[in-house]
């Protein structure tokens, strides 16, 4: 599977919740995984969303939450969009959205064993299968890309 690095998956994320804004709904939290317990293998998006409205109740677009799935894809490199639509190595992207809270146990988590509260930083990428049974425990919407993504498209567009 492509190497994606954590800048680039950072670049990529941020893209993709531009879709939230309209919706008063904002990304709190994120890691993310490659899920290979299945072929072909693909990239799993754990997000914790906010509500930008106070005391509203998060609720996510099925529509807005599967076109920001199709944004993740699109905006990932040449390499990842070659492979979903070439040679079907990788899968669709899945993106699963957490309870709240969600990341705070994941940091009790890694705490627990050793990681200093004071400088943790959430994983970009989770390998550890206890830390991936926390965050499968608090998923409450999943949603996938349903869309292939266009590599030869986006390789127009930057060209230019």
């Amino acid at each position: 599977m492509d190497k994606t690095y954590e800048e680039d998956l950072l670049k990529v994320v941020a893209n993709a919740t531009l879709l939230l804004e309209p919706h008063d709904l904002m990304l709190t939290d994120f890691t993310s995984r490659v899920d290979s317990s299945s072929f072909p293998r693909h990239y799993v998006l754990y997000w914790e969303l906010g509500s930008k409205v106070k005391d509203v109740k998060v609720e996510p677009d099925p529509k807005v939450m599967e076109k920001c799935c199709f944004t993740v894809e699109e905006s990932l490199d040449s390499v990842y969009r070659k492979g979903r639509r070439n040679d079907k190595n990788i899968g669709p992207l899945k993106l699963k959205v957490v309870r709240s809270g969600a990341f705070d146990e994941l940091m009790s988590f890694f705490v627990s064993r050793g990681s200093s509260v004071s400088q943790y930083k959430t994983p970009r990428s989770v390998t550890n299968e206890d830390a991936v049974k926390i965050l499968e425990a608090a998923v409450v919407s999943k949603f996938v890309s349903r869309k292939i993504p266009s590599w030869e498209l986006h390789e127009l567009h930057s060209s230019r």
